[in-house]
């Protein structure tokens, strides 16, 4: 006498579905906290290295970095700002020369043609890019002139995480970390992040004010 076979109960299948849901869940929140990871790495290695290596020469020398050619920067004297260097060129390669007299480590990156520390590939949610950092000195912050970092082509979604990392909130236009477009605005605390999944605004220039 044949057996006939049954199928899944209800509760075996409702089991089942409840286990995939949990794997499903846990795999988006593994990706999360590799991208959360990625996202601070670019902070502490790339734009920390370089916030360290600035005052760390400053303190060493006296003298601020990429202002005026005795510090890597441009021809003549120094007058207390940025000299506009951009580090992926070869006024960064001077710059970065000068670091190296004075027995200072150039900040890593993860592009191999950047020696001179200027560039790094950012992966966000919505857009993979090379984001360039420029000394830039004397740009008005709120009325002040300020020397800042200049960072072009962040993800927007990585603007974000950045702003929270070192201001704690992302507004965008308030704090050491803003909008390139906030800056030039007459009401920055009323500026925000773009949406990030819009092919206009997926990646975004921010400043980094020291």
């Amino acid at each position: 006498m044949t057996r006939q076979r049954k199928g899944f109960t209800l509760v075996e299948l409702s089991i089942v579905l409840i286990i995939i849901g949990l794997i499903i869940g846990g795999v988006l929140k593994g990706t999360d906290l590799i991208n959360g990871a990625k996202q601070k790495k670019v902070y502490t290695t790339w734009i920390k290295g370089w916030q360290v290596a600035i005052n760390t020469y400053q303190d060493r020398t006296g003298q601020l970095l990429g202002d005026g050619a005795a510090n890597g920067g441009a021809a003549g004297a120094a007058n207390g700002t940025f000299d506009d260097i951009d580090l992926s060129t070869a006024a960064g390669t001077t710059l970065a020369n000068r670091l190296r007299a004075v027995g200072l480590d150039i900040p890593v990156t993860n592009t191999a043609a950047a020696q001179n520390g200027g560039s790094y590939t950012i992966d966000g949610k919505y857009a993979t890019s090379t984001s360039i950092m420029t000394l830039s000195g004397a740009i008005l912050i709120n009325g002040l002139p300020r020397n800042i970092l200049s960072l072009t082509l962040v993800p927007t979604d990585v603007a974000m995480a950045l702003d929270t990392m070192i201001d704690g909130t992302a507004d965008a236009g308030l704090g050491n970390c803003v909008r390139s477009t906030a800056v030039a605005g007459a009401a920055p605390a009323t500026a925000v992040w773009p949406a990030a999944n819009v092919a206009a605004t997926k990646t975004v220039t921010v400043y980094i004010i020291l």
